[in-house]
């Protein structure tokens, strides 16, 4: 015996799975990773080589107020950072491998940009995000606040 379909039936449902998968699948942009204190989110650039943290974030002369960089160690170690090459001024958060910050400075830039003062994380840590001078001010970010990343960053532990 064969089943009676009414014919506005196969077209209701495909309207449905249209109507449905439609915009998700045409407006999936990549999410850039992203790391949260306090409930304040940067996106950041990931720096992972040797090369890219060497590099940084020198020569940008603007950084929006959600953006920065992640910079990713192979294990936590005291960390010093400088601003060579820097234009504008940053903030700093080192970030310990139990992900709590273990401690910020606002970096300023150089008049000839050679990098002579050093900042360092007094303590080891795997990880220091650079974001826009101000940033962890304003979002009252203190040493001992836990950090978390997006999925697609890896995580100490």
């Amino acid at each position: 015996m064969r089943a009676h379909r009414h014919p506005w039936a196969c077209l209701l449902v495909t309207c449905t799975a249209v109507t449905l998968a439609g915009p998700g699948c045409r407006d999936r942009r990549p999410v850039p990773p992203g790391v949260t204190i306090n409930g304040k989110a940067w996106f950041v650039e990931l720096a992972t080589t040797p090369d890219r943290q060497l590099v940084g974030l020198a020569g940008r002369d603007h950084l929006a107020d959600n953006e920065g960089m992640l910079f990713i160690f192979p294990r936590a170690e005291v960390l010093n950072f400088c601003m060579r090459g820097c234009v504008i001024s940053l903030d700093i958060a080192f970030i310990g491998d139990d992900m709590r910050v273990v401690r910020t400075h606002t970096m300023l830039e150089e008049p000839d940009r050679i990098g002579r003062v050093l900042y360092n994380s007094d303590v080891p840590a795997r990880y220091a995000l650079e974001v826009p001078a101000g940033s962890l001010a304003r979002a009252g970010i203190k040493v001992g606040d836990p950090v978390t990343f997006s999925r697609d960053i890896p995580a100490g532990r």
